[in-house]
């Protein structure tokens, strides 16, 4: 059992308090008892109204339930259904017109669009990965990947692959930074000769600086694109530049301009000892001293984040930020974790325990020069709001946390993620909610997907997942996202972002598709990979999302209210038994693959395989689509428990295949009983009455079961 230590009205779990006491309030001038008292008012002043929101989505959840079922087979009435939204509260009327307030914002969040990271803050290697992830190798990127179209042979040094990935990067270069005359795959040799570039550049403008080495000979040349900077390295000594006609030994491109370290969705921190994890990582990360001792071919080294670039230019030296800039994403409202109990012995939320544990360590960061912030502010992503209301309660949650810390008011900046139907039904309130604070918005598809399916439970049987992607309220979605984040002044203030691509292994797909989001006026997205955000990064270049943005404002909104709010359910429920059979076993496969991970290994995010052998991110937003989904169907029967069972059992041989090479692996089919295939059937059986769909109370309870169990 966990020993927990009595301080100021609280039972906080040793390890937890061990931490706070000697860790994080190390070198700080918050006092420990000032912590602990203010984490106490947290619990027991404000954790009351976190309740009463959460209570609040289950009435209105209810109320929605009972018009549905009241409405069996009769046409839907968007008139009626929107009123019946109003009349509950579920739609709020739009704020007057305005524009947010916040300010010292630090300019990759402001003015810089670029790929955007998501990891798990309670791996370290994947932390400081992202961290330094800032600069990546164009060359690597392309020659490590299918994105030539096809993946490199085993063995050593491919020259010819060598050759067409030095060709792509030229000709990449002819398009984004073109020389006045000629192309670069011609270059004999790159000079400067009075502070400009020779051969010269269509655009002087896009040289900005280089770096030479003692002697004197020109190592480094950077150019910039739309924000972003590209270095073109030079070494006539090199792997590759000893045989290119311009020495060019690699292209190095400015990648991930922002990485959120996730204390949420791709985690699995089920306790105080699990917290602690992740509020260490983000220590280091906050006091630039994260390092992990890696080891490979015989040889360890410690891996550590990355100092800042230098350059010069008119005879002056430059720095360019060697490291994403980190925001740090908090649990939701709807947690709560056993690391601290508040008087009455009730587990506490755990979005406030975040929300004062990330902060404070964050405070390591504002102390010091050249770290995370230059501006003085600290980045949370909030997830998983319902509406205005909600995001009123998280700002004055960071009002509380800055009160007694003692850092100036709106020293936090909010991020908030457009990922619940209510707060996409309601972004424009959601942003007046947090004006002097919001930092960022986000389309997560994923999530928002999930809600969709059991908000509207009750309406009838859902579509299958795949017509899902489009169908027109994901095209209202993502448009309305855009648009209204750009009417209430969000451009030179804060990130417009869209979510993840989730195949790290599809490169060559990526490059193809993914240059939709800067298209769509989205100033991030969401990259799986370092390589991920090299290759993005490319995209960046091609659109200039400023203009992009100034151009979609001139249009106004795109996509109205009625269209947001269609249901997805089928016209006709008429499909094959194969269809069907596929449908689930696609499902049950999805979600099999992921709790092994989540419930055995306590792995929160992870590539995983799907039905047909190829990785995806999987996190809870996935999971809670595919169970959800499962559970609508089961619902209105279109399928029964017998199928479903008989679909988990098959697609648990298959996930026990898939993971046959893991000595740690246990088996689904030799567990049935065990917590992984435990948490799957109840994912499912108990789907509907989870709430607003979510995954994590089922997945926390069988971890815990899991931990407790060795």
């Amino acid at each position: 059992m966990p020993k927990y230590i009595q301080v100021s009205g609280l039972s906080v779990a040793q390890e937890l308090y061990d931490f706070i006491e000697s860790d994080a309030l190390d070198g700080l001038t918050v006092s420990a008892s000032q912590f602990w008292d203010g984490l106490s008012e947290l619990a027991h002043e404000l954790g009351p109204k976190n309740r009463d929101l959460l209570a609040q989505r289950t009435d209105i959840q209810g109320k929605i339930d009972e018009w549905h079922i009241a409405r069996r087979g009769q046409a839907h009435d968007a008139e009626a259904y929107q009123g019946f939204l109003k009349e509950i509260g579920y739609l709020v009327p739009e704020p007057v017109d305005f524009s947010v307030t916040t300010q010292n914002v630090d300019p990759e969040i402001a003015a810089t669009p670029g790929p955007q990271l998501v990891v798990p803050i309670m791996n370290a290697r994947y932390a400081l990965n992202a961290a330094n992830a800032r600069w990546g190798s164009l060359y690597d990127a392309l020659y490590g990947t299918d994105a030539l179209g096809d993946l490199p042979g085993s063995g050593g040094y491919d020259a010819a692959r060598g050759a067409r990935v030095i060709d792509w990067a030229k000709a990449y270069l002819d398009q984004v930074a073109p020389l006045a005359s000629g192309s670069h795959a011609d270059v004999t040799g790159y000079q400067i000769v009075q502070d400009a570039l020779v051969p010269a550049l269509a655009d002087p403008s896009q040289y900005v600086g280089m770096n030479t080495d003692d002697s004197g000979a020109l190592v480094e040349v950077i150019l910039q694109k739309n924000r972003l900077h590209i270095a073109i390295q030079i070494d006539p000594n090199g792997t590759i530049g000893s045989g290119d006609s311009a020495h060019v030994d690699d292209i190095l491109l400015e990648s991930a301009i922002s990485a959120i370290m996730d204390c949420e969705d791709s985690v699995a921190a089920v306790d105080g000892a699990d917290k602690v994890v992740a509020y260490r990582n983000w220590l280091g990360l906050m006091r630039g001293d994260l390092r992990e001792t890696v080891h490979k071919g015989g040889k360890s080294f410690d891996r550590v984040l990355n100092s800042d670039r230098e350059y010069q230019h008119a005879g002056k030296t430059h720095a360019l930020k060697g490291r994403a800039l980190m925001l740090v994403r908090n649990v939701g409202h709807l947690m709560s974790n056993p690391a601290v109990k508040d008087r009455d012995g009730r587990e506490i939320g755990e979005g406030l325990l975040d929300a004062l544990c990330t902060t404070v360590i964050a405070m390591h960061d504002l102390q010091r020069s050249g770290g995370n912030s230059l501006h003085g502010s600290v980045y949370v992503v909030k997830p998983k709001m319902h509406g205005p209301e909600e995001v009123t309660f998280a700002d004055e949650i960071f009002t509380r946390v800055e009160r007694i810390l003692g850092l100036p008011q709106n020293t936090v900046k909010l991020g908030i993620m457009d990922e619940e139907r209510r707060t996409s039904a309601n972004l424009k309130a959601c942003i007046k909610a947090a004006e002097a604070r919001v930092a960022f918005i986000n389309t997560g598809f994923l999530d928002r997907t999930g809600d969709e399916i059991h908000t509207s439970m009750e309406a009838g049987p859902m579509i299958p997942k795949g017509q899902m992607k489009v169908t027109p309220w994901i095209n209202a979605y993502e448009d309305r996202n855009v648009d209204i984040g750009l009417a209430c002044g969000l451009q030179g203030k804060a990130q417009i972002g869209k979510g993840m691509w989730v195949m790290p292994d599809l490169m060559e797909a990526m490059l193809e598709q993914k240059i939709g989001h800067p298209q769509s006026g989205a100033n991030c997205a969401w990259v799986p990979s370092p390589t991920g955000a090299t290759l993005h990064a490319t995209h960046y270049h091609k659109v200039d999302v400023i203009a992009r943005q100034d151009e979609l404002k001139s249009g106004g909104r795109r996509a109205t209210p009625d269209q947001l709010l269609q249901v997805p359910v089928s016209q006709g429920t008429n499909w094959a038994p194969e269809e069907i059979k596929a449908e689930i076993e696609n499902n049950a496969q999805g979600i099999l693959g992921y709790v092994v991970r989540w419930v055995d290994a306590g792995v929160g995010c992870s590539k995983v395989p799907d039905i047909n052998d190829i990785g995806l991110m999987e996190d809870r937003a996935t999971c809670r689509i595919s169970s959800q989904h499962i559970a609508n169907w089961l619902l209105h029967g279109v399928i029964s428990e017998e199928q479903v069972t008989d679909s988990l059992r098959r697609m648990a041989a298959k996930v026990d295949g898939q993971n046959a090479g893991d000595p740690f692996y246990r088996p689904l089919l030799e567990n049935e009983d065990g917590p992984a295939f435990s948490a799957a059937k109840d994912l499912i059986f108990k789907g509907v009455e989870q709430p607003s769909g979510y995954t994590e109370p089922l997945l926390h309870a069988w971890r815990r079961k899991a931990k407790a169990s060795g």
